[in-house]
């Protein structure tokens, strides 16, 4: 399908056909599973070497396309390629992919090396060339040492440890992620995001990540397809979806947002200047080409960028302290706030000291202190 159609259905920006840097190609993929449409229409150009992360809520298609690119399951419709060549009616084995599954998938009556050899013996690699690339594989997952031991006398990291030198041992074209780290406690998920980072840097593979973890998504990923109901609602570096999201759902759904209704007071070119209280907030118009001047528009707001109103500073709203969680770094604060979509307002503000300067029960006056809010025409 021609890049133009691609660009033109919303769900990433266009790409040559024949662009030299995209490792594997998706388009116009369409999946059913009986009357329900899993996949709708889905181009998606992900570049050799990047780390592409599928996000998206339980049930919106993210692990039905990564089961497509690794072969066990084929399309109603539309193309798959990896290397520019032609991989969608191609049988898994023949797909050169390294999967990393959420379960590990280890064989359990097998020792550390075993797991790791297993691909390359069922490609019939000779004994010696096995033994040493799964030493180098287990040495690149500081596993060295361990290759004795069976999967149930490890902890839960180092199981995942021996299921990612597993998939990298038969140096795959491409490595997909099913959600690696759900069985791991937080610290332990953090320590193995960096790792899986860097292995992934130094390798240089192409790399598919699949999770809901909207944190994980952030810290990890060159760019990030954000996906509903089969869709991919867009797809950019995790800046950029984050600062400046194109519709309402990946507003809500990248980070924590606040909702609070607002109104256009003019357009001035390529901004938008929106009246709320006694404040005004520009933000970027293009999100908003479908109302004019006057038109009420929901504006969302970061937490971190809400501040309590200094003496003097027009007030955007005015809000009650409901409640403080302290998070070390900062201070998440609520407060109710009656016109706010859910009538309560995060403000995340640095440093401890909030909890004293604004305990529970004080009224305080809100500032919008950004230009990177963004708005969209009010819902319903």
């Amino acid at each position: 399908m021609p890049a133009e159609r691609a660009a033109e259905a919303g769900n990433v920006a266009a790409m040559p056909a024949a662009a030299p840097d995209v490792a594997v190609r998706l388009d116009g993929i369409v999946k059913r599973f009986g009357d329900t449409v899993a996949l709708q229409d889905v181009h998606l150009p992900i570049r050799r070497g990047e780390l592409m992360t599928l996000l998206g809520p339980s049930g919106c298609g993210k692990t039905t396309l990564l089961n497509l690119v690794a072969g066990f399951l084929a399309p109603d419709s539309g193309e798959i390629t990896i290397d520019g060549q032609r991989v969608t009616d191609v049988p898994p084995y023949r797909r050169e992919i390294g999967m990393m599954f959420q379960s590990y998938a280890l064989f359990p009556h097998m020792d550390v090396a075993a797991n790791v050899g297993y691909g390359l013996r069922m490609r019939r690699v000779p004994r010696e060339e096995i033994a040493r690339r799964v030493a180098d594989a287990l040495a690149l997952v500081k596993l060295t040492g361990l290759e004795d031991r069976r999967p149930k006398q490890l902890s839960g990291g180092q199981q995942q440890r021996v299921a990612l030198a597993r998939a990298l041992v038969i140096r795959p074209k491409v490595l997909l992620l099913d959600e690696p780290f759900s069985a791991l406690d937080k610290s332990l998920r953090a320590s193995m995001q960096v790792e899986i980072k860097e292995i992934q840097r130094k390798l240089g593979v192409t790399t598919i990540f699949v999770t809901h973890d909207q944190s994980e998504a952030l810290s990890l990923s060159d760019r990030i397809a954000v996906m509903c109901e089969g869709r991919i609602r867009q797809c950019a570096a995790p800046d950029e979806v984050y600062r400046r999201p194109t519709d309402r759902f990946v507003a809500s759904f990248v980070g924590d947002v606040n909702v609070l209704p607002a109104r256009i007071e003019r357009i001035e070119g390529s901004r938008a200047i929106i009246a709320l209280g006694d404040a005004t907030v520009p933000v970027a118009a293009a999100t908003l080409d479908s109302v004019g001047a006057g038109s009420q528009v929901d504006l969302f707001v970061r937490p971190e960028q809400l501040r309590a109103a200094a003496v003097g500073e027009p007030v955007a709203v005015q809000g009650v302290v409901a409640a403080h969680i302290y998070q070390g770094g900062h201070v998440d604060l609520y407060a109710d706030v009656p016109e706010a979509a859910t009538g309560r307002l995060l403000m995340r503000l640095p440093g401890n000291e909030a909890i004293a300067r604004w305990p529970v029960g004080t009224r305080l006056g809100i500032a919008v202190g950004t230009t990177e809010a963004v708005a969209f025409p009010r819902a319903g």
